[in-house]
């Protein structure tokens, strides 16, 4: 793979890479990380994409699997996340600068199942059938999660 194809990879998807590996992670240094591998395994493998659609899904699919095993591996078991400090002590960790969107925030807090449904729907606009090839899931699981993450995201609104 040449230096030029890899930028243009990384100038194109990184953004879409780093949004899906923070709603897995949580946190910005694990998800720059989490992106900076997709791009060692897109550089070491060098697989051949038959289209565009195809390269986008391969590397939300590793984006998404590094994040599953970083989130199983013994270090992050052995430590405490930024989502187990009590709700007073989180305005230390705010920047401000930031908008918050509480609903994304609401979104990011449910199960891995309904979250990842919900902000790729939601926030990254895809459709249903999309979501299914990404997560390899059939269509109607993926409308299940989706009806199902949206009533645990209403209660969890409006309680």
């Amino acid at each position: 793979m040449t230096k030029d194809k890899l930028e243009n990879y990384f100038r194109i998807y990184y953004s879409l890479c780093y949004r899906v590996a923070f709603t897995q992670v949580k946190t910005k240094s694990d998800a720059e990380d989490m992106v900076q591998e997709t791009f060692l395994r897109l550089l070491f493998y060098q697989p051949v994409f038959t289209s565009e659609e195809h390269e986008k899904a391969w590397l939300i699919r590793t984006t998404i699997n590094l994040c599953r095993d970083f989130l199983k591996s013994k270090w992050q078991k052995a430590t405490v996340g930024i989502d187990k400090v009590p709700e007073q002590e989180k305005a230390h960790f705010r920047l401000p600068y930031q908008k918050e969107d509480e609903t994304l925030w609401a979104v990011l807090e449910l199960p891995e199942k309904y979250r990842n449904e919900l902000y790729f729907f939601y926030y990254e606009d895809y459709s249903i059938k999309e979501i299914a090839a990404i997560l390899v899931l059939p269509e109607n699981t993926v409308k299940t999660n989706l009806k199902r993450g949206r009533e645990a995201l209403r209660s969890k609104l409006l309680p």
